[in-house]
C-alpha cells in the first residue's frame, strides 16, 4: 500500500472510529485494527486537522435525568479514547481515585 493510500486509509478509520462514540480500543478489536497504529494515527490525523481535534482541559459533562425516581448514571469519556461508565452518587467518590491514576 503506497503512503498516500495509507494514510487515506486510516483517515477514513478515525473519521468511522469518531462517528461510532466507541472508545479506540474497542472500535480497533471490532474493526481488526492495530491499536498502536491507530493511536499513531489519530494523533496524526488531530494535529493535521486541528479543527478535528480534541482541546486539553475540561471536558463537558452533562446529566440526564429523564427518569427522575431512578439513580443518574454517568459516563465519562477521556480524550484518549478511555470510557468510564456506571459512575453514580454511590461511586462517585471512585472517579477520583481512577483520575489521580492516570
Amino acid at each position: 500500500m503506497k503512503s498516500q493510500q495509507r494514510a487515506e486509509h486510516w483517515r477514513e478509520q478515525i473519521t468511522a472510529w469518531q462517528a461510532s462514540g466507541l472508545s479506540g480500543q474497542v472500535f480497533c478489536q471490532q474493526q481488526q485494527l492495530t491499536y498502536h497504529q491507530f493511536v499513531y494515527w489519530r494523533q496524526k490525523y488531530c494535529t493535521d486537522n486541528p479543527t478535528q481535534a480534541r482541546a486539553p482541559g475540561f471536558a463537558k459533562v452533562t446529566a440526564d435525568i429523564t427518569h427522575a425516581d431512578t439513580p443518574t448514571e454517568l459516563t465519562l469519556s477521556l480524550p484518549n479514547g478511555l470510557v468510564i461508565t456506571g459512575l453514580n452518587n454511590s461511586n462517585v467518590t471512585l472517579l477520583g481515585a481512577i483520575l489521580r491514576q492516570l
